[in-house]
């Protein structure tokens, strides 16, 4: 059954994709006082095993609702995650990568939007961040202030006078300092998953730019890392 804000419950809707940035983002909206409701895009991507770490973190933080919404962007293909293309394994590069999906974040706003419009919600949580990331456009502060305005334009509660706050607590964060908030908030690194090109037998590659940025932010943290790489 759709579910619906009532006055005794602050809703925030959580893009939660199962990595170590969304959950931190979103055990960071339950700590401003939010019940969270989480939405996870299943879009095909080649790291399917992050979409089983996002139902197992929204279980873990007792997420009101939890939507994984299938949306097949393998369709559209132009990204090493929904295409026929290799997981660059050189090192963090110049430039925009290979595994940039073409418009994810943007997409995925969009569709946390219209959730939190239908639930009354409005507030939005997204893990991205601008310091230890692959360079992505869709994660720059520009983007998020960008989106912020699109939605009071695109939506009925904004042209009533109902803004929406797009949240991104991780924005000026480095992996470091993520991975030490995940200690603070208590939270188990262990049920994210980050590896844009896992191995057969279900260990991270340890050599993308995904897991290369996971490994230096835990030991530049001086923390564990419990992910098991092949390297």
């Amino acid at each position: 059954m759709p579910m619906r804000m009532n006055e005794q419950k602050k809703i925030a809707v959580v893009l939660l994709s199962g990595g170590l940035d969304s959950m931190v983002s979103a055990a960071r909206a339950q700590e401003a006082g939010f019940t969270i409701a989480a939405l996870t895009i299943d879009y095909n991507q080649r790291h399917r095993v992050e979409i089983e770490a996002a139902r197992t973190i929204a279980a873990h933080l007792g997420a009101l609702r939890h939507i994984v919404l299938p949306l097949d962007l393998s369709q559209f293909g132009g990204s090493a995650l929904t295409d026929a293309i290799d997981v660059p394994k050189s090192g963090v590069g110049e430039g925009v990568p290979v595994t940039y999906v073409p418009a994810r974040n943007l997409i995925f706003l969009s569709l946390t939007l219209g959730w939190a419009e239908a639930l009354g919600a409005r507030d939005i949580f997204i893990g991205v961040n601008a310091l230890d990331y692959s360079g992505y456009p869709d994660c720059r502060p520009e983007f998020i202030e960008g989106f912020a305005r699109l939605a009071d334009l695109a939506t009925k509660a904004g042209d009533a006078g109902e803004p929406f706050t797009i949240h991104a607590p991780l924005q000026y964060l480095g992996k470091a300092q993520i991975a030490e908030e995940a200690a603070r908030l208590g939270l188990d690194p262990g049920m994210s998953w980050s590896c844009y090109d896992p191995a057969p037998d279900g260990r991270a590659c340890g050599l993308c730019d995904s897991c290369r940025l996971r490994k230096a932010g835990f030991a530049d943290a001086g923390l564990v890392d419990p992910t098991v790489y092949v390297v």
